[in-house]
């Protein structure tokens, strides 16, 4: 029997430079150019709602929460974990986190209106969204209790509190939750706080200079 050969495509990366360009105006444009479906990285129903369960296991598991503090980029990660632990337990308090340089959904949400930012200058490269997306700025308007910022400073401190304490790497931009944390950034706060440390998306090498005191 004669095997069947498939010929998988060379797909050819376009250089972007991150403080100029707009990488969702690339990434559509390839998909046009070489009929590639998009997929979303948070502005979607299905997308928000997957990423919700990232708050609705920890509930389900531990019970009911004073407050839930967890990363803000595009805003699908914390529009789906508010919708899952307010839709369960109403009093909970959801506080989303997000680096100084790139506040837009703070902004926006105090303007009552998506706001465009200029590209945000911050190792917390995950949450260098310019503008809310449309879906998740929606359900964030409505279900959000209050966004709290930190400097990378803090984001490295929590990097490398994570590292030490909690033996947990942790990419910048899942380190600002307890960033918020361990500088008061969150307020008072009641007994029972949950945390969503987002992601390890960081190499050893940025990883290590990340964590060096003083870099």
């Amino acid at each position: 029997m004669r095997g069947v050969g498939y010929r998988t495509p060379v797909l050819r990366s376009r250089t972007l430079d991150r403080c100029t360009g707009d990488r969702a105006a690339v990434a559509e444009s390839l998909a046009a150019e070489r009929g590639l479906t998009l997929v979303p990285p948070y502005d979607h129903p299905h997308v928000i709602a997957g990423q919700g369960t990232a708050a609705l296991e920890p509930v389900e598991e531990t019970g009911e929460l004073g407050a839930l503090i967890a990363p803000v980029g595009g805003g699908g990660l914390i529009a789906g974990s508010a919708v899952a632990v307010k839709g369960l337990h109403p009093a909970t308090r959801v506080i989303g986190v997000e680096p100084e340089a790139g506040d837009d959904t703070r902004r926006s949400l105090e303007a009552g209106r998506r706001v465009t930012v200029p590209v945000p200058r911050t190792i917390a490269d995950g949450q260098a969204a310019l503008t809310p997306g449309e879906l998740t700025f929606a359900v964030n308007r409505r279900l959000l209790d209050e966004v709290v910022l930190v400097d990378d400073e803090a984001i490295k401190e929590a990097m490398r509190f994570a590292f030490t304490r909690l033996k947990t790497v942790l990419e910048p931009s899942g380190a600002t939750p307890p960033a918020a944390l361990l500088t008061g950034r969150a307020g008072p706060l009641p007994p029972r706080v949950g945390l969503i440390l987002s992601g390890g998306n960081v190499d050893t090498e940025r990883f290590a200079r990340l964590r060096a005191p003083g870099d």
